[in-house]
């Protein structure tokens, strides 16, 4: 076999590696997350997985020559890590105290729904197309199935609610955080690396041990009680859904068409909802089948031409 031959077959790897930690990897970080809140409280969770994630990429990037201590590059990225993934982590978090990792994937795919129909100098170009208004309707409805069926199933408790409204609440806060970023940052601050990655864990990581002091009881996560299973699942998250996932999307991005690599926002759902109820007995109704197929028919019928649109999550 020749060199050539050698190097086709290495980067075809590549990329089968690399398309299956942001389409399977990713997907299972809502499964791992729900196994690790089972023993971790969800600011400790967050504050120990971003503050090891980051350390370690920042390590990597300046063993390979990166300038992490840019200082233009830290002050973006404490504004992103801080606004954007804290917020967004979190609020994945808390909500899968009161509904399933299926249903929090579910409805964090609709992120790129909301970001469209809150692009308002966009409103002229996005509304204009009937199948691109078409698709943000069929994504909000199947928002609104997903509303009624947690309510439906909650009873009186109103957890199922509670829940959902984090979850839309973190979509808004994502969207707007986004649209902040592509018109207030030029595209240089905007481009996406490594470090800035690394910072944007960092500082997530902080806010995240901020309120772990604030609001969090010392008893809610006792360290010397917390069973494999929960540290594992730690591990997992660092490693893989931090770190390798993510340097995966990055690499993918300067290699594939944008629109391509995003294909990861329909796949991930798929594989939280089956791994929820393979691995962690979760029910799946059929409401909650119709919703995800609704706001994914919506996101691709409104965003794949698009595909700048797709949620750029430093580790999900």
């Amino acid at each position: 076999m020749s060199p050539s031959e050698n190097c086709a077959r290495r980067g075809k790897a590549a990329l089968i590696a690399a398309y299956f930690l942001i389409y399977v990897v990713w997907g299972s970080t809502y499964y791992f997350i729900g196994v690790a809140l089972r023993r971790f409280a969800p600011f400790t969770l967050g504050g120990a997985r971003f503050a090891a994630a980051g350390l370690i990429l920042l390590c990597i990037c300046a063993l390979k020559g990166e300038n992490v201590f840019n200082k233009n590059l830290i002050k973006k990225s404490a504004v992103s890590g801080s606004v954007l993934l804290f917020i967004d982590m979190a609020v994945v978090m808390l909500a899968q105290r009161y509904v399933t990792s299926g249903v929090v994937a579910i409805a964090a795919s609709s992120t790129a729904i909301w970001i469209m129909a809150l692009d308002v100098p966009m409103w002229g170009e996005n509304f204009k197309s009937p199948r691109r208004a078409l698709g943000m309707l069929a994504g909000f409805l199947g928002v609104a199935m997903l509303f009624w069926e947690q309510a439906a199933s909650g009873g009186s408790s109103g957890r199922g609610e509670i829940g959902m409204a984090m979850l839309v609440f973190g979509c808004v806060s994502w969207s707007l955080g986004t649209l902040y970023a592509k018109y207030k940052s030029s595209r240089e601050e905007s481009s996406g690396d490594f470090a800035g990655g690394a910072w944007q864990m960092a500082f997530a990581s902080a806010c995240f041990w901020v309120c772990a002091l604030l609001f969090e009881k010392p008893s809610e996560t006792d360290f010397s009680e917390v069973p494999k299973s929960a540290w594992a699942a730690l591990a997992y998250l660092v490693f893989f859904g931090s770190i390798l996932a993510y340097s995966a999307y990055i690499w993918l991005l300067k290699a594939r068409p944008a629109a391509e690599v995003g294909t990861h926002a329909y796949v991930n759902p798929v594989v939280a909802v089956a791994l929820g109820a393979l691995a962690g007995g979760e029910s799946v109704s059929p409401a909650q089948i119709a919703g995800l197929a609704l706001i994914l028919a919506g996101v691709a019928m409104a965003t794949m031409p698009l595909s700048q649109n797709f949620s750029k999550r430093a580790g999900k």
